[in-house]
């Protein structure tokens, strides 16, 4: 075995087993979970990014100044070249309709450009309840939380909703099956307990319990689905260049 290889099995074990005792320590040990996160890392099936909002630059972003909408993760790097904003990283930010408009609410720099979607019934992910919202405050903090009323997002600077939830209140959201076979590449996004957000993308397909679970083991008391099957993520910092897509809303990490 290459020493490589002997750091990447040792740095796993260390992982899982701090991860363990965390756990422990809240009284929330769930082996069943501790057991799917080992398997996630071993397998590099998820690859994720962590964000400080406070620190970093984060922002979402749909159209450009001239009204066309990105929908490419490689049209806004160009489009922000120009401005002299280079993309550190960018993801698939949320469901959209036929026409490529967010699905739910969409806030960009204060300005409300798509309303609150409260329907508690319909087709699709998006309409598992609960659904929620990726928040992030004028005062640089970040939160995901099951959609609140309308009035409650009055002061956030950007805001995207999307559903189903994955992790609510520190558990998995509880229509999740282990042993489902509705596999599909997923993309969410969830907040550590330090305040960072936390982004990730499955490699692979994978079901919504196996998914979930990566972002409660990490600390995530809530944690919401982005989208899956087109999702993408650009981060060349882990040699991960995925420039495409066909996207509505993107979030983007820029220096």
């Amino acid at each position: 075995m290459s020493l490589s290889l002997n750091l990447k099995c040792g740095f796993v074990v260390i992982l899982i087993a701090f991860l363990f005792s965390c756990a422990e320590r809240k009284g929330t040990v769930n082996k069943q979970e501790l057991s799917v996160l080992e398997n996630l890392i071993e397998k590099n099936i998820i690859i994720s990014r962590q964000v400080d909002p406070k620190l970093n630059k984060l922002r979402f972003y749909w159209k450009s100044k001239s009204g066309n909408i990105y929908k490419r993760i490689g049209d806004l790097k160009d489009s922000l070249l120009v401005a002299n904003d280079s993309l550190v990283f960018a993801m698939n930010g949320g469901m959209y309709l036929k026409d490529h408009s967010p699905q739910g609410l969409y806030i960009e720099n204060g300005r409300q450009l798509a309303p609150l979607d409260t329907t508690t019934s319909g087709y699709g992910n998006f309409y598992m309840q609960p659904n929620g919202v990726f928040c992030l405050k004028a005062d640089g903090t970040a939160e995901v939380k099951k959609r609140q009323p309308r009035s409650y997002y009055n002061d956030m600077l950007y805001a995207t909703q999307s559903g189903p939830m994955l992790v609510i209140d520190g558990e998995l959201h509880p229509k999740f099956i282990k042993q489902s076979t509705s596999l599909f590449v997923r993309n969410g996004v969830g907040i550590l307990p330090n305040g960072n957000v936390l982004f990730a993308i499955s490699k692979k397909k994978i079901n919504f319990y196996n998914f979930a679970t990566f972002f409660k083991e990490n600390g995530c008391e809530n944690a919401l689905y982005l989208d899956g099957f087109v999702s993408k993520m650009y981060l060349p910092a882990n040699q991960w260049n995925d420039e495409g897509g066909d996207f509505g809303v993107i979030i983007g990490e820029i220096y």
